[in-house]
């Protein structure tokens, strides 16, 4: 029997001969290069695992002109970079009982140098920009899906998988297996899990994960959509992180919860400081509420995502802060100390998360740079004020569809700076197209509505 040096799964330190070592010890036929595009797809690359050392030096091309955003078809060839620290068993195994790996990639220019449109590339660069200032971020999603139901012929329905509600238990909540096999495939993914349970809606579920760093916590929440779509899969189901799938219920959010740190410490938390909070905290609430007009095609960035931002569904659409206040756009909840942070409660799961995490970063460095002072804190219920008097305390509206957010982000410095020139220029260029597409869409609502009417 042939004995191999033990290796420990999801120690995030592995040298070339660790994966070298594992792939031989877990008989690894293939390893999957992912990368995401610009609309957060995880796209991928299967290599023979035999072929590991060219993955290791870097030597495996991609074709970018096929890739939605990136290459014109001149300058298409670039090259797969594998981060080691991204090093993944999958846990579920390809057709035919076989056994394969990931390895997260970022992708770089014929030259070697890294690619602008590149969204883990980019965000890595505003990271950058942050580290000159002395700070790194904090992220800790909290995104929300839905589970439906498969037709005879496998087709996908909007038939929600129960009928359970917020915090429901079983027999009413028939997800509560689904979401265990979820929880522990993540876990032997070296996700560490903090809860589970319904949400609100029908059909709706969350699975919450611990912070990390940004670059960690964006590669978390692409590996957790692929995870929780080959769980649901298992059980003949459909998972889908799109906003809003169902008209006249909740639709589905991914609340941020955001923190600076400088030398290792929360640089949001001052224990003498009013309501505890730092200068740079209160900074970096200025920016994001100053900003997230700006950054709203980001963090929401389909024409579905402004189905889910109307009133009365529990969406946050207006542009205040709290401490305790649900309805109010950014949240400060209750922890201090080295767990004080801000919930931004306007993301949604459709969100490519690399380019999510740097808008939000760049918000608030640009708060902290310009000393951006927030207004008071709003404590009573923003959905129940009248329009006069949420004009009279000054508090704005989220954008109503992706075209006004649109015209938000191409007046945006901030935007700008956060995506950098080209991707700045292919994600207005693909949005304007999808806005297009919609408002010259003749819908089934319409049909409905006019057809015999007129």
């Amino acid at each position: 029997m042939t004995e191999f040096k033990h290796i420990p799964l999801n120690n995030k330190n592995y040298s070339d001969e660790d994966i070298k070592e594992l792939i031989k010890q877990y008989n690894i036929k293939f390893i999957k290069l992912q990368f995401v595009d610009i609309n957060g797809q995880v796209k991928n690359l299967s290599i023979p695992s035999d072929h590991i050392e060219k993955v290791l030096a870097n030597e495996i091309m991609l074709d970018g002109s096929s890739i939605k955003g990136f290459r014109s078809i001149e300058t298409s060839d670039m090259y797969f970079y594998p981060d080691r620290n991204t090093f993944q068993i999958l846990p579920w195994k390809e057709r035919g009982g076989v056994n394969a790996a990931r390895l997260i990639c970022d992708i770089h220019n014929a030259d070697g140098t890294p690619f602008e449109g590149c969204p883990r590339c980019n965000l890595k660069r505003v990271m950058q920009e942050a580290e000159k200032m002395g700070f790194s971020m904090n992220m800790g999603p909290e995104a929300e899906f839905f589970l439906f139901a498969k037709d005879e012929n496998g087709n996908v329905t909007t038939k929600t998988s129960d009928h359970a509600g917020y915090y429901d238990v079983g027999p009413d909540d028939l997800g509560e297996d689904i979401r265990s096999d979820i929880v522990l495939t993540l876990q032997e993914m070296g996700f560490d899990i903090e809860a589970s349970h319904h949400e609100v809606a029908d059909g709706q579920h969350e699975v919450d994960f611990k912070y990390a760093d940004i670059l960690t916590t964006a590669d978390n929440v692409a590996t957790f959509k692929i995870a929780v779509k080959a769980v649901a899969a298992r059980h003949n189901l459909h998972a889908t992180f799109m906003p809003k799938p169902i008209y006249g219920i909740n639709g589905s959010g991914m609340h941020c919860n955001v923190s600076l740190f400088k030398d290792g410490k929360n640089a949001f938390y001052d224990p003498n400081a009013e309501y505890q909070l730092s200068d740079i905290a209160k900074y970096s609430i200025g920016g994001m509420l100053k900003h997230v007009k700006s950054i709203t095609a980001i963090l929401n960035p389909t024409v579905n995502s402004y189905k889910r931002l109307v009133p009365g569904y529990e969406a946050p659409v207006y542009q205040a802060w709290s401490l305790a206040n649900r309805s109010a756009l950014l949240r400060v909840p209750a922890k201090r100390g080295n767990a004080t942070r801000v919930e931004l409660r306007s993301p949604d799961p459709a969100c490519n998360p690399y380019l999510a995490f740097a808008a939000i970063l760049e918000a608030c460095l640009d708060g902290v740079r310009n000393k951006i002072d927030p207004p008071a804190p709003v404590e009573s219920n923003i959905y129940k004020l009248t329009s006069k008097e949420r004009k009279k305390q000054r508090i704005d509206s989220l954008p109503g569809d992706l075209s006004e957010a649109l015209d938000c982000l191409d007046k945006s410095l901030v935007g700008r700076a956060a995506l950098g020139e080209h991707i700045f220029n292919e994600f207005m260029n693909s949005k304007n197209k999808e806005w297009d597409s919609f408002r010259t869409y003749v819908s089934q609502w319409e049909l409905d509505r006019y057809l015999e009417r007129y």
